[in-house]
């Protein structure tokens, strides 16, 4: 290797610059050609988009070596005062271009992909549950805005443009910015926060710490918009849904939601029997399942009646009123049919005579 770089170090510009373009069409065909043939065979399209993103960049970044080399020949025909570093005036800002163009063909391979990387590991949810479907363009985003600020950063070198100077106003100007729209920011960093976290995603129903019971329809950078079984949407900043206590009635280990219908039954009704017809009112109702079983508890001895509670599984949470309503008619109609009362609250008011 070092025979070869003293060998390629040893020819004239002219050859130089041969040697490149020579380099880029053997790089173009290889690419092209030869990797695409084993990356067809692979199980998976990331190889062949992380190939076809970095191919234009390799190839171009030869070609401009080469135009280069071909400049600094035609330069050396003409000889021309010299900069401290070595580079001919003449030929710097020439160079610098070059250097530009390669850094924007880079920069956008870059981009490329880190787009196809971040899709394959949002499709992988298993192995990645911190990037979603869902939070993929916010990755996206900040993911371009690191290649594109790293590809500000050479371009700014490439010139000889103080950088210090830069990041110091930047600095300020995002204090700044920072106090002007902290409530701003609270907002983005706590979306942020939610969508790599995934307390809840799209689709839940949530429980939030003011009461709102609700369907996720949205999460945004700055809010989440939650719609409530009257059709009404309530859209709630994320510093607020960060900052709170959210029950999520679909995560857990399964979607399925248990229900509670509380009944209470007469002194000397017979408990048994009771339980019986709860039951039986519980297999009547289509929304519930059969796996969890439904099941009856005696809670307590209540100041008018003995209370009995009805407990059963639903499938998703969006049926919850539609069970209960027809389990509440069918509780009814069983106590009624089998002659078990239920009481109202009852009081004995003594009269003394004063």
């Amino acid at each position: 290797m070092d025979a070869l770089i003293q060998w390629f170090e040893a020819l004239e510009p002219w050859g130089k610059a041969g040697v490149s373009l020579a380099a880029a069409l053997v790089a173009y065909f290889i690419l092209t050609r030869v990797i695409t043939i084993f990356t067809r065979s692979s199980e998976t399209h990331l190889d062949d988009q992380i190939i076809a993103a970095v191919s234009t960049p390799i190839v171009a970044s030869l070609v401009l070596v080469a135009i280069g080399y071909l400049l600094k020949a035609y330069v050396l025909e003409a000889p021309a005062p010299v900069d401290e570093d070595g580079t001919p005036p003449r030929l710097a800002w020439q160079l610098r271009i070059l250097l530009t163009i390669g850094i924007l063909f880079w920069m956008r391979g870059l981009m490329r992909a880190s787009d196809a990387v971040l899709d394959a590991m949002a499709r992988r949810v298993d192995d990645f549950q911190w990037i979603q479907p869902r939070s993929l363009p916010l990755f996206e985003i900040l993911a371009k805005l690191g290649v594109v600020g790293g590809a500000i950063y050479a371009i700014m070198l490439t010139w000889r443009i103080d950088v210090t100077a830069w990041l110091a106003s930047a600095g300020i100007l995002g204090l700044a910015i920072g106090f002007a729209a902290k409530d701003t920011l609270a907002n983005l960093f706590a979306g942020i926060f939610i969508l790599t976290d995934a307390p809840y995603k799209l689709g839940d129903f949530i429980v939030t710490e003011a009461g709102e019971r609700g369907q996720v329809t949205d999460i945004g950078i700055r809010s989440t918009r939650i719609l409530t079984r009257d059709d009404i949407q309530i859209t709630i900043p994320n510093a607020v849904m960060a900052n709170s206590k959210i029950v999520n009635e679909s995560s857990g280990r399964h979607i399925k939601r248990r229900i509670r219908c509380a009944v209470g039954i007469a002194y000397g009704a017979d408990v048994e029997a009771a339980e019986r017809v709860l039951l039986d009112a519980a297999k009547s109702v289509e929304y519930l399942v059969s796996d969890p079983a439904p099941r009856v508890r005696f809670r307590r001895f209540g100041d008018s009646a003995l209370e009995l509670e009805l407990m059963g599984w639903i499938d998703e949470p969006v049926l919850r009123g539609r069970a209960l309503h027809q389990l509440n008619i069918a509780v009814y109609k069983g106590l009624e049919a089998a002659g078990i009362g239920i009481p109202f609250p009852q009081r004995d008011v003594h009269l003394h005579q004063a």
